[in-house]
C-alpha cells in the first residue's frame, strides 16, 4: 500500500507560527523532505526541525541554480524541469514503499511555493493533501505593523522580477501593494517605486517574523544587503495621508462641488490632449504623442489603453472600463479646469471612432467649452492592416464600425449599401464582439446584394502585435464565424488588384 503525500507550509520564519496541524503532520512523517540553494541550507528544516520525530529519513531537494544562467539545451525552465521531475522520482520511490511523506514549504505551499511544482508530477497518483501556511506576506504585513488594506482597497502581490515599466504601472494602478523575489531585483523595484510615486510610504521587510527580521523605508535600503527573502510592502491608500491629499486635489468632482456640471472657472494653465497611441506597438506612437504624453500629470482612458502608457513619477492613472466614454471625457475636462494637464488616450487614432469626439460631446453637453481641447493624431487600425496588406486604401475609400450600440442598426444597413453602391474600399471597425455576434454576418449579405462574390476582402487580426495574422479572401468565402473583436475588415472595390505574391491595391484612377 502506498504511502501519503501532505505539503505542509511552515510559515515564514517563526517556528512557533507552525499550524497545529502542520506540526502534527511532521510528526507523523517517515520522510520529510525539504528544498534548498546550492549550498545545501534549508529555511523550512530550521524552522520545523523540533517536530521531526527520532529515525525520520530527511530528503534534501537541492536546486542546481539559483539564477536563470544554464548551460542546459532547453534553458532554465528546463532545467529545473529536469530536477523537479528527479525529485518526484524520489519521493515516489518512498511512497511506493509505504512511507508517509511530507514536503515542508516555507510560508504556504501554494503561494509561490516549490511544493506545487512536486505536487503536479504527484498528486493524480498518490493519496495527497495541501496544509496551509502563514505566508510571507501576512508575515511581512505584521512586521510593518501598519494595515495592508481596508475597505474596498486592491491588494497587488508582483514579483521583483517583473520589467520596471511594468512593475511601476502596477505599483501606480494598486491600492495596496507587495513585491516578492527581491535580492538581485532590488534596484529595479525601488526604481519602479520611484516612478510610480509609491517610494516614500514603501517598507522592506528582511526575514519577516524570524530572529533576523529588518523593517525598513524602501528608500534607506542598502541594495548589497538585500537577501531573495525579503520584500516591499506597499499600504493601501487610505492609510496615506499624502496620497489622500492627492485624491482630493486631483480627483474628478462630486455632484456636491458643481451640481450642474458647470461650476468653476477654467484655470488656463490646465489642458486636454485626446492622444491616439496606434494599434498596438510602442514604434507606432508617434514621437508628438510620446513628449505629450511626458509633459501631463493625468492620464484617463479605457484601463487597457492607460496600461500602455508608461508610468512616471508624478504620473496619475485613471483607469474605467468599456462604454463610459463621455463620464470618462467629463471627469478629463474637470481635471483640466482645476489647472492639471490631463491626456485622453485611445488606442489607434483618437479621431477615428475613439476618445476625440467624446470629449467634445461633453464639453458641450455639460459645460466645459472653455477647457483648452487639442487633438493629436495616431496611427489608426485602418492604416496598419492596408500596410500590411499592401496598399487596398490606395483609391477612394469609407471607414465605417459595425458597432450598434451608439447607432440603429437600420443606420448601418443603409451606408453599407451606399458605400457598397459606390464601389468604395471599406474598412469596418469593430465587426464583432462578446455582445454582438451577429453582425459580420449581416453585412456581409447586405454586401453580396451590391457587390459581387469575388470581392477581395482583407481581414486583420491584433495588427502590429505578437500574435498578428492576415488573411485574404473574398466577400463570398469569408467565414463571419472566424471574426471577433481583435479583427479589422477591408472590403475591396471592384478595381482592387491581388499580385502574385498575395499583396493587395486599389488602382488610384477609376475603371
Amino acid at each position: 500500500m502506498s504511502g501519503w503525500l501532505r505539503g505542509v507550509g511552515v510559515g515564514p520564519g517563526d517556528p512557533e507560527l507552525v499550524t497545529v496541524k502542520a506540526a502534527r503532520l511532521i510528526g507523523e512523517a517517515d520522510v520529510v523532505a525539504f528544498h534548498s540553494g546550492p549550498k545545501g541550507d534549508s529555511i523550512a528544516r530550521r524552522i520545523a526541525a523540533s517536530w521531526f520525530r527520532e529515525g525520520v529519513v530527511e530528503e534534501l531537494l537541492t536546486y542546481p541554480v539559483t539564477t536563470g544562467s544554464t548551460d542546459h539545451p532547453l534553458g532554465y525552465h528546463g532545467l529545473m524541469a529536469d530536477f523537479y521531475d528527479k525529485s518526484a522520482d524520489r519521493l515516489a520511490a518512498h511512497l511506493d514503499s509505504g512511507r508517509n511523506v511530507v514536503v515542508l514549504a516555507e510560508g504556504d505551499p501554494l503561494f509561490y511555493g516549490t511544493y506545487m511544482y512536486l505536487h503536479d508530477r504527484l498528486a493524480d497518483r498518490y493519496d495527497t493533501a495541501v496544509v496551509p501556511g502563514v505566508t510571507s506576506v501576512s508575515g511581512s504585513a505584521a512586521a510593518v505593523a501598519t494595515g495592508l488594506c481596508r475597505h474596498e482597497d486592491v491588494l497587488t502581490i508582483l514579483p521583483g522580477t517583473l520589467p520596471v515599466p511594468e512593475l511601476a504601472r502596477r505599483l501606480a494602478d494598486t491600492e495596496a501593494a507587495v513585491v516578492m523575489k527581491l535580492g538581485r531585483t532590488f534596484e529595479n523595484v525601488r526604481e519602479a517605486l520611484r516612478q510610480a510615486g509609491r517610494l516614500d510610504e514603501a517598507r522592506y521587510v528582511e526575514r519577516a517574523s524570524s530572529d533576523a527580521e529588518r523593517v525598513l523605508p524602501v528608500a534607506e535600503v542598502d541594495p548589497s544587503t538585500v537577501p531573495y527573502m525579503s520584500m516591499v510592502v506597499v499600504p493601501g491608500k487610505d492609510l496615506r495621508a499624502d496620497a489622500a491629499g492627492r485624491a482630493a486635489s486631483s480627483a474628478p468632482a462630486t455632484p456636491a462641488e458643481h451640481p450642474s456640471g458647470q461650476g468653476g472657472s477654467a484655470d488656463t494653465s490646465g489642458e486636454v490632449v485626446v492622444i491616439g497611441l496606434g494599434p498596438g506597438p510602442d514604434r507606432w506612437l508617434t514621437p508628438e504623442a510620446s513628449a505629450a504624453l511626458a509633459e501631463v500629470g493625468h492620464v484617463v482612458g479605457y484601463a487597457p489603453y492607460v496600461n500602455r502608457v508608461p508610468q512616471r513619477e508624478g504620473l496619475v492613472r485613471h483607469a474605467s472600463g468599456n462604454t463610459v466614454e463621455v463620464d470618462r471625457a467629463r471627469d478629463a475636462l474637470e481635471l483640466a479646469r482645476k489647472g492639471e494637464r490631463v491626456a485622453v488616450v485611445s488606442g489607434g487614432d483618437a479621431g477615428v471612432f475613439g476618445m476625440a469626439s467624446a470629449v467634445f460631446e461633453a464639453a458641450d453637453t455639460h459645460g466645459y467649452t472653455d477647457v483648452p481641447v487639442r487633438v493629436l493624431p495616431g496611427v489608426t487600425a485602418a492604416q496598419a492592416v492596408a500596410a500590411r496588406a499592401g496598399a487596398p486604401l490606395g483609391g477612394d475609400f469609407a471607414i465605417m464600425s459595425l458597432s450598434d450600440r451608439l447607432k440603429p442598426w437600420e443606420v448601418v444597413e443603409r451606408r453599407l449599401r451606399a458605400a457598397a453602391a459606390a464601389d468604395l474600399v471599406i474598412a469596418l471597425y469593430n465587426p464583432a464582439s462578446r455582445s454582438r455576434t451577429e453582425q459580420v454576418a449581416r453585412a456581409r449579405k447586405v454586401l453580396l446584394e451590391e457587390r459581387s462574390g469575388d470581392t477581395v476582402v482583407v481581414v486583420g487580426r491584433d495588427v502590429g502585435r505578437a500574435k498578428e495574422s492576415l488573411t485574404v479572401t473574398t466577400l463570398e468565402a469569408l467565414d463571419p464565424a472566424t471574426i471577433d473583436m481583435k479583427c479589422l475588415v477591408v472590403v475591396c472595390a471592384t478595381g482592387t488588384r491581388v499580385t502574385e505574391a498575395g499583396q493587395v491595391w486599389t488602382p488610384r484612377f477609376v475603371h
